[in-house]
C-alpha cells in the first residue's frame, strides 16, 4: 500500500533526490520549498505536490500543515531543509546566528509540532530528519552548523520518549558532505583575525573536493530504508564518509581525532 510522505527543502540536493525517488515508488510525496513556481523537474511527477514554505515563518509553517493533510494524511514526514553557515564564529552577525537556528533547529522542531497532533490522533507516523555527521566530528569553521545538528541528534533521543505511547517513531539521517551545491549555497563569514587560518582551510577543503562523494541518491537510499525498515533504531549514518568517521570518533576519541584534524588542515597537532 503506497503512502504519503511531507518532505521539506525539495529544491535541490538531497530533498529533490529523495522526492523522486520516493515518487517513483508510487508514494505521495509533498514537498515544500521557498518558490515552488521555479521548479520544473517535478512536472513529470503526478503524485508530487509543492507547497511554498519558509521555516522561519511560523503561522506559514501551521498552514503548510493543514494544507498537506488535506491532499493527504501524512504518513512519513522528513525534516530536510537547512543550510550552511561557514567561517569564522566571532565574525557571525546576530541576524546570522538567528538565521541558522531558526531553518537548521528551531524550524524543524516546529513543522514537526504542527504535524504531531495528526499522527497521535491516528496513532501512526514516522518523523525522520536529516542531521549531519558534523554532529559527531565537527569540521573548523562550521560550529553553529554543528551545533544546530547535533542538537537534532539529541532532540530526537529526548523525543522518542513521548511519542512511543503514541505509536509513532523518529529517527535521524546522519550523511556527511555530499556531490551537492550544499558549500557553494553555504553562507560565507569572515572577520581579518581569522582570515589567514580560515583561507588556509579553505585551501585544504577546495584541495579535497576531488575525492569521490557520496551522492544524494544514494543517501535518499538510506532514507527510504530508514522509513520503511520498521526498526527500532534512532540514527542511521548514510555513507561511505559518514559510516567513517563515525567509526573513528567511536574508535579513538574526540580529542584524538580533533588532532588529527588539526594536522590536516592547519599543520600542527594540539
Amino acid at each position: 500500500m503506497y503512502k504519503t510522505i511531507f518532505i521539506t527543502g525539495v529544491s535541490s540536493g538531497l530533498g529533490k533526490a529523495t522526492a523522486k525517488l520516493f515518487a517513483k515508488k508510487g508514494w505521495t510525496v509533498i514537498g515544500t520549498m521557498r518558490q515552488p513556481e521555479r521548479e520544473k523537474e517535478f512536472t513529470e511527477f503526478p503524485n508530487v505536490h509543492l507547497l511554498k514554505l519558509d521555516l522561519t515563518d511560523k503561522k506559514e509553517i501551521t498552514l503548510v500543515a493543514e494544507k498537506a493533510e488535506k491532499i493527504s494524511p501524512i504518513d512519513v514526514l522528513v525534516n530536510n531543509a537547512a543550510y550552511g553557515l561557514m567561517g569564522p564564529f566571532e565574525g557571525t552577525t546576530d541576524d546570522q546566528l538567528v538565521g541558522q537556528i531558526n531553518t537548521n533547529f528551531l524550524g524543524t522542531l516546529l513543522v514537526t509540532k504542527a504535524f504531531l497532533p495528526f499522527f497521535r490522533k491516528r496513532k501512526k507516523g514516522t518523523i525522520l530528519t536529516i542531521t549531519s555527521s558534523t554532529a559527531n566530528i565537527p569540521y573548523p569553521f562550521v560550529a553553529a552548523y554543528a551545533a544546530t545538528k547535533s542538537a537534532l541528534e539529541t532532540w530526537t533521543e529526548g523525543m522518542a520518549y513521548e511519542l512511543k505511547g503514541f505509536g509513532l517513531q523518529i529517527k535521524t539521517v546522519v550523511p556527511a558532505y555530499m556531490q551537492t551545491n550544499f558549500g557553494k549555497n553555504a553562507q560565507l563569514v569572515h572577520h581579518p583575525e581569522y582570515q589567514e587560518i580560515f583561507d588556509g582551510y579553505l585551501t585544504s577543503m577546495k584541495a579535497d573536493s576531488s575525492a569521490k562523494r557520496d551522492t544524494p541518491e544514494s543517501i535518499a537510499d538510506v532514507v527510504h530504508k530508514a522509513v520503511t525498515d520498521h526498526r527500532i533504531q534512532l540514527h542511521y549514518t548514510a555513507g561511505e564518509l559518514s559510516t567513517t568517521e563515525y567509526g573513528w570518533v567511536q574508535r579513538d576519541g574526540i580529542e584524538k581525532v580533533m588532532d588529527s584534524m588539526n594536522q590536516r588542515f592547519f599543520g600542527h597537532n594540539e
